[in-house]
């Protein structure tokens, strides 16, 4: 994938060059791409595809006002960067806000542990779909719908700033996604699986037994009794815990969501107590091999691992240098944008929750009756409030593992759920299937992960 010049980065600080007076900040970002897409519905291919893709963006500020523009040109390159400092300098009328971060020239380049999967062919990806397929349908005769989803895509890009610095990154992303729908008369159930990995593509040729699951799981759930709806103590897994930590705390962490609305940045006071003294929570790019991992964000800002509760007290948020800035805090990292198209915004990276000590099996006792729910199927956030779906469940009873159950859904107050966390498991596992969406900007990689949680008074919606 060489498909920018040899020397665009000199050419890109010169242009910046001539324009550095006349700004507080200005800073080019150059991305080529070449990724595959491959959407099968049944035994329908409905997108089949491979693209390649060169661009930019520039993005200007002047006494707090940015200018950006973005082109798949290089030679517009001059009169993008004319246009983003005209529209700063037209919208700029306070301080621009931006903390200081590190000058750096690196060329860095998250590596493969496989093989790349731009040395597949796209009728073996194709075929790899076919295979999941057919694994889907092979489950059982009332499996009506089925849906697997491939994609790839590989990015270079080269990020420039008025200050100095100048970075090359280069890294490879994978997902797929699995779905199937299993009828019985008017009772309808669906089972999913998500994949996901920055490592190799072998990682998405091992997933027969994920696949297959998916469609037992909508099989086994047509003769199972709905849950009754109210309110229970319930112990869920660690996929339900990473989805939890990401779509209901994560969000609230990013720090353009406080600044931007007074009464959650508020509720969002850094010393204020949200769980017990083992609850830890944290966020950062810098693990390495997950799919929120990276050496520096879409600022330059070296990533890094933010905690963001700690002994149960709220004691970081997320943050672009912007916002770091005007709360006059640390930058940590978390501005990322999609692609060139859009301007880097507050984004989480890999959020977990760290494990605790409380043995997995030790979590059910003395629950008299409760709901442990597994794996997730769906789910909403709306500020502090959500609602999740699991993708199983089962009744405990007696501190013990009863019948399975379905149609459960875990809603609740995150800061309510936060206090109401009674033990924290000792296992963990970080999922790798996330793709998240904010601005617009959707199917962002990012990681998550935690224990198995066992908590108090979560309202389950059934029957």
């Amino acid at each position: 994938m060489l498909m920018l010049p040899a020397d665009l980065q000199n050419l890109v600080a010169d242009a910046i060059d001539r324009y550095r007076s006349r700004v507080d900040y200005l800073a080019v970002r150059l991305e080529e791409s070449e990724g595959t897409e491959i959407f099968v519905r049944s035994d329908r291919v409905e997108t089949l595809s491979e693209e390649v893709s060169v661009g930019g963006q520039v993005r200007a500020c002047y006494k707090g006002g940015w200018g950006f523009a973005s082109f798949n040109r290089i030679s517009q390159l001059q009169e993008r960067i004319a246009e983003a400092v005209t529209a700063a300098r037209l919208v700029g009328t306070e301080r621009t806000f931006l903390a200081p971060i590190p000058i750096v020239q690196d060329l860095c380049h998250l590596p493969l542990t496989g093989t790349d999967p731009r040395n597949i062919p796209l009728a073996d990806k194709k075929a790899l779909c076919d295979r999941y397929t057919e694994i889907l349908r092979s489950v059982d005769d009332r499996i009506t719908t089925t849906s697997v989803r491939y994609s790839d895509c590989a990015q270079r890009v080269i990020f420039v700033t008025s200050e100095g610095t100048s970075i090359e990154q280069s890294w490879v992303d994978l997902e797929m996604r699995f779905a199937a729908t299993a009828r019985n008369g008017d009772t309808v159930q669906t089972g999913r699986e998500t994949a996901g990995s920055r490592k190799a593509y072998d990682d998405m040729t091992q997933l027969d037994d994920r696949v297959r699951s998916a469609a037992q799981r909508a099989i086994d759930t047509l003769a199972l009794p709905s849950v009754q709806g109210k309110t229970y103590t319930v112990v869920i897994d660690p996929v339900l815990t990473g989805l939890f930590v990401h779509e209901a705390f994560g969000h609230l962490s990013e720090a353009d969501m406080a600044y931007e609305n007074p009464d959650l940045l508020e509720v969002m006071t850094l010393g204020r107590r949200f769980g017990s003294s083992d609850l830890q929570i944290f966020d950062g790019a810098a693990p390495e091999g997950h799919r929120g991992s990276y050496l520096y964000d879409d600022e330059g800002t070296p990533a890094s691992v933010t905690q963001l509760i700690e002994d149960g007290v709220l004691v970081g948020r997320l943050h672009s240098r912007e916002t770091a800035g005007k709360l006059g805090e640390k930058p940590t990292g978390n501005a990322r944008c999609l692609n060139y198209h859009h301007s880097p915004i507050v984004r989480m990276t890999n959020t977990w929750i760290a494990s605790g000590n409380t043995p997995v099996d030790r979590l059910f006792d003395d629950i008299q009756e409760g709901v442990y729910a597994r794996n997730w199927l769906g789910g909403m956030t709306n500020g502090e409030m959500f609602t999740f779906s699991a993708g199983e469940a089962w009744m405990i009873r007696r501190g013990q593992l009863a019948e399975k159950v379905r149609d459960v859904t875990l809603s609740g107050n995150v800061f309510t759920t936060l206090a109401d966390i009674e033990a924290i498991g000792d296992d963990f596992y970080w999922d790798e299937s996330g793709g998240c969406g904010k601005g617009g900007q959707n199917g962002l990689p990012v990681g998550c992960g935690g224990p198995s949680l066992r908590i108090r008074n979560v309202v389950v919606g059934g029957e």
